[in-house]
């Protein structure tokens, strides 16, 4: 109904997913996971066709599809972060500056995208400039966007995730958490659940006040 198996004329296609729902009454569409289902414009899509998009509003993807726009809105939630400069000036001495002022060890990141694509860690300020440069020659290539960020490099991190769901009422929950340290080149290799996390997993049930920045922003 939605096209061929090639994910491009079918899965990807938002076009001939809104219609397939108006063929079969569908008033709402629950996306999965990859594909659309953190796509910006299909969310808007839907609510112009009077469609539920079952996940987050489009304005929610967009600002957490952002690692700087995320990190001003956890930051105004009083959620810590990690110590950096995710602002929007971008020339090469203005971030060699910040850096400086970050310390040492410290990684670039891209604004944009995922899956460690772009990341770099930086041990000395003499190979910034040349770190920065392939780090924003992989952004370009991999999402479109050059735009980075800098943030404190955490030698033993452990990386901690929280499934948080929300409601169009005010109603927040968070479905436990997930120990995500085992990792292959900044990307995931192993999910542990649960993890031992308790102050950080009440802090989602007590702040709705970050989704609704979200929504917001």
């Amino acid at each position: 109904m939605i096209g061929g198996a090639a994910t491009s004329e079918s899965y990807l296609r938002g076009d001939r997913i809104i219609e397939a729902a108006r063929l079969t009454g569908a008033t709402g569409i629950h996306p999965g996971y990859g594909f659309l289902s953190e796509n910006t414009k299909f969310a808007e899509l839907c609510a112009n066709n009077g469609i539920t998009f079952i996940g987050p509003p489009a304005s929610a993807i967009s600002s957490m599809g952002s690692k700087s726009a995320s990190k001003h809105i956890m930051t105004r939630a009083g959620v810590p972060v990690v110590p950096g400069y995710h602002g929007d000036e971008q020339s090469e001495e203005y971030l060699l500056e910040q850096a400086q002022k970050v310390g040492l060890p410290l990684m670039i990141k891209p604004v944009s995208g995922g899956g460690g694509k772009g990341m770099r860690i930086v041990r000395t300020f003499e190979e910034f400039i040349p770190q920065l440069q392939s780090s924003v020659r992989e952004a370009v290539s991999s999402f479109g966007d050059g735009r980075v960020l800098i943030e404190r490099y955490i030698t033993s991190p452990r990386h901690i995730e929280v499934q948080v769901f929300a409601d169009t009422h005010g109603n927040a929950v968070y479905l436990f958490e997930r120990d995500c340290s085992v990792q292959r080149r900044h990307q995931k290799v192993l999910e542990e659940a649960p993890a031992v996390c308790d102050r950080l997993c009440q802090f989602p049930v007590t702040n709705v006040s970050a989704w609704n920045d979200t929504r917001t922003t």
